[in-house]
Formats: structure tokens, C-alpha cells, sequence
């Protein structure tokens, strides 16, 4: 009798224990609810709300296209809340993880643009200028078809001519201070690299000008003369013609 009742208060206790699971996990958002809650969010504009609910979803969803359409929205919600470095990355694990999938262009385009977005001044750390340039010729090479070849091929160009600028902004200092063979090849350096930017004159002018205090007369008129024929209306054009005149 003793073992009967010990077996059926063990029972007891098991069906207990069941039903309470049964009903904690009866209270826990469904993905689907999740799912819904976070375009709902996002709409709203709560964007930490809607990561929050889309990560749920990415974690509760065995469909892989479910769990790929979570992962770009987490993108698309940084990206929103101007979290550029955030959003960076989301769209960059989005893109590594499917690479065949058909937003996969669209990743690497906001990719690219959460790099753009980050640019700042002259003098500060250049590193989104070249991530954003990497990506957008990475861009325009995969996808020549796509919709945002414009605007990325636009983007590209302002990026090159950011790039030169920054360049010349360094090419100017290692004039000023007498550093001619270091502003020689920065300067040159843009010519090669950023043949044709609405730069170039001013570069051409400090090129010719630092090879004339190098002693490289040659050098330095051939480089001012061709700034005199490419540019013969422009501002550094009359400063080369007093520095020839010179020579």
C-alpha cells in the first residue's frame, strides 16, 4: 500500500511539473508574434525594440530563408538608427553568410554606404573613405546591372577625389616644412593613383614647385609647364608662370 501511494505521489508530482512547463512555455512569444512586433517597432521608429524582436526571430526560426530575412532587417534597423559601424557589420556577416541569396547585392551596396557614412573631415582617420571605396568597387564589379550603379559609381568618384584631397592635405604639410622628398611622393602619388580629380592642378603646382627646391630644375618645369597647358584658366596657374619665370 505504501509503495502504491509513494508511486502515485510521484506521479502527482510529475503531471504538476508538466503542466507547468506546458504553461510557462505557452506564455513565450511565438516567432511568428515576434516577427510581426518588430516591423511593428521598426515602423515606429523604436529601432532597439525591433533588433531585439528580430534577433527572437532569428533564434526561434529553423527556416533558413526566415532566419536570412531576420538577419538583413537587424542590418536594416542599424542602418536606420544611423549606427553606421553596427550596420556595417551586420550587412558584411549577411553578405558572408549568403552569398547567393538575391539581396546579397543589396547587402554589399549598404555596406558600402554605412562605410560613406562614417567619412568626416580631412584631418581625421581615413579609414572609412578607403572601407567605402573597397566596397563600392567591389560592388560596381560584382553587380554592373544593378540599380545602384549610379549612385555607387557617383559615391566611388567623391570617395577617389576624398582620398586625392587628403593626400595633398598631407603633400602641403611635408612642403611647408621642408620634408621635399616625402612631399614629392605624396604628390606624384596622387597623379598615379587619382589621375583625374579637380585636384590634379594644385597637385601638379606643389610637385613642380618641391622639385624646384630640390634642385630638380628639369623635373620641376616639365611639371609646372603641364600645369600651365592642362589648366591654363585655373588658380595655381598664374603661381606656376611667377615660378617659372623664376627658375
Amino acid at each position: 500500500m505504501i509503495s502504491f501511494l509513494k508511486r502515485f505521489t510521484l506521479l502527482g508530482v510529475i503531471a504538476l511539473a508538466a503542466c507547468a512547463t506546458t504553461d510557462t512555455s505557452s506564455l513565450k512569444k511565438s516567432p511568428e508574434a515576434s516577427f510581426k512586433e518588430a516591423e511593428e517597432q521598426s515602423a515606429k521608429g523604436h529601432y532597439d525594440e525591433a533588433i531585439a524582436q528580430w534577433k527572437k526571430v532569428k533564434e526561434s526560426y529553423r527556416s533558413p530563408e526566415v532566419a536570412a530575412m531576420a538577419e538583413l532587417k537587424i542590418a536594416d534597423a542599424y542602418y536606420a538608427k544611423e549606427g553606421w559601424i553596427e550596420a556595417a557589420s551586420a550587412y558584411e556577416d549577411f553578405r558572408k553568410l549568403h552569398p547567393q541569396n538575391e539581396k546579397a547585392p543589396y547587402a554589399l551596396y549598404r555596406m558600402a554606404l554605412s562605410h560613406y557614412k562614417q567619412i568626416e573631415k580631412i584631418d581625421t582617420d581615413q579609414t572609412p573613405v578607403m572601407n567605402a571605396a573597397t566596397s563600392l568597387e567591389m560592388f560596381l564589379k560584382q553587380y554592373p546591372q544593378s540599380e545602384y550603379v549610379k549612385d555607387a559609381t557617383d559615391k566611388l568618384a567623391l570617395c577617389r577625389l576624398k582620398m586625392a584631397q587628403y593626400e595633398l592635405y598631407v603633400g602641403r604639410f611635408y612642403y611647408r616644412t621642408d620634408k621635399l622628398i616625402s612631399a614629392v611622393a605624396r604628390l606624384d602619388g596622387i597623379l598615379k593613383k587619382y589621375p583625374a580629380t579637380p585636384v590634379t592642378d594644385e597637385t601638379l603646382y606643389y610637385l613642380g614647385a618641391s622639385y624646384l627646391q630640390m634642385g630638380e630644375i628639369v623635373k620641376g618645369k616639365e611639371t609646372l609647364n603641364r600645369l600651365v597647358k592642362e589648366f591654363p584658366g585655373g588658380i595655381f596657374t598664374e603661381k606656376a608662370r611667377k615660378l617659372l619665370a623664376s627658375a
